[in-house]
């Protein structure tokens, strides 16, 4: 029987993860993007829709996701008329190894004024470097200030500013993911963008938090480091978020240093 294209297959109650769904720091763990994209599907199929937003969502990953059966609860933690806010919880034999917080606003009317902003934000990559190859889906093109835009992954690794415009698989089996959980896959990439460095991928995020203005447009999103930050062992990493429209959020990771299981992208 042939993998969906998907990182889970809903079974039952259960999420159980495909073979696309593991992470490159283990073959028995869930990867980051993954853990963000299925608490972020939970929270928008629990509390999204009508007039708001899913302006800010915050993921935390303290224990290993493993690559087995997994739940998702949520909780309504206010229904106002302006912000709504949900809680949900990744589970595993029980136990919890991810949370993730919503917060939904209504859109309304901006005010007026003249607003300072990035003069220079960040463009999506040449139209011939996103077409698909022999007949496969478009996955990724990796960018860099060293390189400019590839479809090669292992072009870009050193210490230069890094991008990535990508497009995910789907996040369950039979389900268009939306362009919130989209966001949540591809933002997730703010590690790698921010934490990747001359010899490798050396820290594991904690955490993200992403913050949008809007939902993008179309299933292609860019992710460009804005600056990373470190001191003993500890890593803060910033990005911008952009479609084919222009930039429309921001991300913000926390890592550990995880220097004894160096991931190396160079070839």
């Amino acid at each position: 029987m042939s993998t969906p294209m998907a990182y889970f297959e809903q079974v039952g109650d259960d999420l159980v993860p495909t073979k696309y769904a593991v992470s490159s720091w283990s073959p028995d763990m869930l990867s980051g993007p993954v853990i963000a994209g299925v608490l972020a599907w939970a929270l928008e199929n629990a509390y999204g829709g009508d007039e708001f937003l899913p302006s800010r969502l915050t993921v935390d990953m303290f224990r290993p996701a493993r690559t087995k059966p997994t739940q998702i609860a949520t909780t309504l933690v206010r229904d106002g008329n302006r912000i709504r806010l949900g809680d949900a919880e990744l589970i595993q034999d029980g136990e919890t190894v991810a949370r993730a917080s919503v917060v939904f606003l209504r859109r309304s009317s901006p005010p007026p004024g003249e607003f300072w902003t990035r003069a220079d934000p960040p463009q999506a990559p040449p139209a011939e470097l996103t077409e698909p190859i022999a007949d496969k889906p478009f996955r990724a093109v990796w960018g860099s200030e060293a390189s400019g835009w590839t479809r090669h992954r292992a072009d870009h690794q050193g210490a230069s500013q890094k991008r990535v415009w990508l497009r995910h698989l789907d996040l369950v089996a039979g389900e268009k993911a939306t362009p919130f959980v989209n966001t949540a896959l591809v933002g997730e990439l703010t590690s790698m963008v921010t934490n990747w460095g001359s010899e490798g991928m050396g820290y594991i995020n904690a955490d993200l938090t992403l913050a949008l203005t809007r939902l993008p447009v179309g299933s292609e999103i860019g992710v460009e480091a804005n600056n990373h930050l470190t001191a003993d062992g500890i890593s803060v990493g910033t990005s911008t978020l952009f479609d084919e429209l222009g930039a429309f959020g921001s991300g913000t990771v926390t890592a550990l240093s995880n220097a004894k299981r160096m991931v190396s992208y160079s070839g």
